[in-house]
Order: C-alpha cells, then sequence, then structure tokens
C-alpha cells in the first residue's frame, strides 16, 4: 500500500491508475474463447468448464434433485438472513417504477411511454473464490419486477461439480429455475450465442473478473445488450478528523478482499488519520483468512493525504469510484458535489457491505471510471421503452402543417403526403 502525502495535481492520474495487464493478449484470448463456444456449443464448455475451473461435467444445467440438496443445506439463519435482505431489494427496486402517463403535446396529440421487461435475460453470478449469493439477489429481484420472461443464470461450480447451496437457495427465493454450471468467458458465450443446453438471451446482467468484463463487452457487440461494464471491485474512502480509523480500516479491507486486482483509495485532510491508518491495516489483515489475495490488492490500493478540503470531491469526481464510503460528520451535505460514483455511502455507521447485501440498494456497479457514464443495475436496466402516439382528426389539423412544413424542408415528399392525404380526407 502506496502513501502519498500532499500530492500534486499532476501526480493524481498516477495515484488513480487502475491495476493494468496485457489488453491485447486478453482481447484475444477472450475472443478465442467466445468464438469456440459459437461454434462448438457444450462440447466447448465443457471442455473449458475442465480447463479453468477444473471440474468433468456431464450434464450443465443444474437438476430439481440438485437444487433440492443444496437447498437442504444452507442453515436456517442465513435462509433467514436472505428473505430479510430479498425484501429490502424488492421495496427499493420497486419504488423505482414508473407511472405511464399520457401527455398531450398538441390539443388532439398525444404520446405516452411504457415500460416493458426484456423478454429473455442472462444473469452471470461469480462463483470461484467467494460464491457470491447476494449477487442472485441484485439481479434476480428486478428482474422479476420488471417482468422479464426468461430468466437464465450462469454461476462457476465447484470442483466436485456442484453450485454453492447459498446460491441456490436465493435462486429458489427469487423464482429462478434455469441454472447452469458455467463460469467465465464460457459462461457469458453461452448466454449471448445459446448452445445445445443454454437458450440464447438479449441481455446479459452481472459483475466479474477483467476475462468476464472483456467478454461481456465483445459480445455487446455482436447484438447482446449487457448492463455495463463491470470489472474488479474498487472503494474509495473520504474520512474527516472524527472518522474511526477501525472502521476506516475494515471498509478497505472488505474492498481489497474481493479479489488480488480489486483496489481501495482512501483520502483526506487529517495528518493524524493517514499516520494511523497503516498500522490499523496491518492489525486487521492479520484476522483474514483471504489475507494472500488481500495483500495482492494492497499492492496497488493507497492512502492520499490531501493539503484542501476543496480537492477531495474534485478527486473523487475524478477518480470516479465503484462505492464511495463518506466518513465525515457533513457526510450528505459534501456529497452533493460528488457527480461521478456508482454507489454512496454517507456517514460514519453506513458500511459499504450493507449495500452489497441487504440495505435495498443494488451492488451490480461501473467500475473503471465507468460511473462517469453509466448507471448501477436498477429496474430500468431490466426493461426497455416502448413509446406511443395517437392523434385525432383535430390533433392532426393543428399538428399536420408543421409536419408539412417540416418534411418539405428535408425534401422528403413521401413523409409530407403522408400527413396531406389524411388532411384532405378530413376536410372533404
Amino acid at each position: 500500500m502506496t502513501v502519498w502525502k500532499y500530492p500534486k495535481r499532476d501526480e493524481w492520474k498516477v495515484i488513480m491508475a487502475r491495476p493494468q495487464m496485457d489488453l491485447i493478449s486478453l482481447s484475444r484470448t477472450v475472443s478465442d474463447i467466445l468464438e469456440s463456444v459459437r461454434c462448438e456449443g457444450d462440447d466447448a464448455l465443457r471442455r473449458y468448464e475442465k480447463q479453468f475451473d477444473r471440474v468433468v461435467l456431464d450434464a450443465l444445467q443444474v437438476t430439481p434433485a440438485e437444487m433440492e440438496e443444496g437447498i437442504a443445506a444452507v442453515p436456517e439463519s442465513l435462509k433467514k438472513a436472505i428473505r430479510q435482505a430479498i425484501d429490502n431489494i424488492r421495496k427499493f427496486h420497486a419504488s423505482q417504477a414508473i407511472e405511464v402517463k399520457k401527455v398531450e403535446t398538441t390539443p388532439g396529440v398525444w404520446c405516452w411511454q411504457k415500460p416493458v421487461g426484456i423478454e429473455k435475460v442472462g444473469l452471470y453470478v461469480p462463483g470461484g473464490t467467494a460464491p457470491l449469493f447476494s449477487t442472485v439477489l441484485m439481479l434476480a429481484v428486478p428482474a422479476r419486477l420488471a417482468g422479464c420472461h426468461e430468466i437464465v443464470m450462469c454461476t462457476p461450480p465447484g470442483k466436485e461439480g456442484k453450485i454453492a447451496p447459498a446460491i441456490l437457495y436465493a435462486a429458489r427465493e427469487t423464482g429462478i429455475d434455469r441454472i447452469f454450471k458455467l463460469g467465465g468467458v464460457q459462461a457469458i458465450g453461452a448466454m449471448a450465442f445459446g448452445t445445445e443446453s443454454v437458450p440464447q438471451v438479449y441481455k446479459i446482467f452481472g459483475p466479474g473478473n477483467r476475462y468476464v468484463m472483456a467478454a461481456k463487452q465483445q459480445v455487446s457487440m455482436q447484438g447482446v445488450a449487457i448492463d455495463m461494464p463491470a470489472g474488479p471491485s474498487e472503494v474509495m474512502i473520504v474520512a474527516d478528523s472524527g472518522a474511526d480509523v477501525r472502521f476506516l480500516a475494515a471498509d478497505f479491507l472488505s474492498q481489497a478482499e474481493h479479489g488480488a486486482d480489486s483496489q481501495s483509495i482512501l483520502l483526506t485532510t487529517d495528518r493524524r488519520i493517514a499516520d494511523l491508518f497503516p498500522a490499523e491495516i496491518e492489525r486487521q489483515l492479520d484476522r483474514l483468512p483471504r489475507r494472500e489475495w488481500v495483500e495482492k490488492s494492497l499492492s496497488h490500493s493507497s492512502v492520499v493525504l490531501l493539503e484542501r478540503e476543496t480537492d477531495l470531491a474534485d478527486f473523487v469526481n475524478a477518480y470516479a469510484p465503484e462505492h464511495l464510503i463518506v466518513h465525515r460528520t457533513d457526510a450528505e451535505e459534501w456529497a452533493s458535489a460528488i457527480v461521478n460514483a456508482g454507489s454512496v455511502f454517507l456517514g460514519y455507521y453506513t458500511p459499504e457491505s450493507a449495500g452489497d447485501y441487504a440495505s435495498g440498494t443494488n451492488h451490480t456497479l461501473p467500475t473503471s471510471g465507468y460511473a462517469k457514464s453509466y448507471s448501477g443495475v436498477n429496474l430500468d436496466s431490466f426493461t426497455r421503452k416502448i413509446t406511443f402516439q395517437q392523434i385525432s382528426s383535430e390533433g392532426l389539423k393543428n399538428l399536420g402543417p408543421v409536419i408539412e412544413k417540416m418534411a418539405e424542408a428535408e425534401r422528403l415528399e413521401a413523409h409530407k403526403e403522408a400527413v396531406t392525404v389524411r388532411l384532405q380526407s378530413i376536410h372533404s
């Protein structure tokens, strides 16, 4: 972990740099896997599952018996927690539904917009070192609320060829029953192109590592929509002099444990906080079972001591973090200056973990600076909005001459005639 004390603005770009890797090699690898899945279907999926997840699969889809076996293994206390989280997530996302409202733009001319659920969607749920059953909730709940008819889920199996029990329970509680034992690039390819076992979908959702993000971006150029570029997790923490260094370190490490390419950055203008923080990180790090992963993440994480309060918001907006935690007494007021962030957590007692699991907001968020141009997953993500319009004869009399004049100016005579013939009929 690097500690930067009073860096100049021309050094900020270096501090903000995300972990890098060979993008050319990454793109080529991803492209090769996707093409194999497109051409070979299930055979390619089984081959890549053996290569990457170290498992030999006879059937790719989770069977009803496997579902029941997995669900039975989930402790009742966790089941209760999952149900509470589902309730909160459903409440928050249901509040995002828009009312269909007809607007009379000109007398006799009515326009409106209606949201319609995307018919076929694919959900990617990361597994590997940490099966993220919470992602099932974040994707399946709004998909159901939006009215998506066909929902397919892919998640990596363990070495015994089984899906984590909590993932299966979360799927059952959110109404997902088409689950495939697939991870990584091959899972994205299967949902994008369809295979003998996996149905093709219209839009793919879910976070993942760099390979998954690259795969989503590549299939998005081949006719399949994606939610957003969502790669390695990241957090930025802003702290004032009243912040508890224990809370800061816990928040910092909570993102670092996501994976070796995650990134955490602490911003403060308080020198005492900056000086105490590294030792507190070491103290808490000793208690974490995923220490190896966390240490790799810390190698490209930073503490940044800034000179001026006004620099803090500028730094945040330039970085555009996936998660922003504001440890300040004036958190809500201060955050009004933030325009680039995926999800913001205000105050000393609002850990990012709340959004990851159960407060109700969605944890599928833009990373790598994409928060400057993308929103996190929400109810709208699972819908299309179709516009409607209806014009009465009186309405066409009112608006028709405007349309005729504009079509004539663009030299599109057929457009003009489509109005003129109706006006002549009305006047005859």
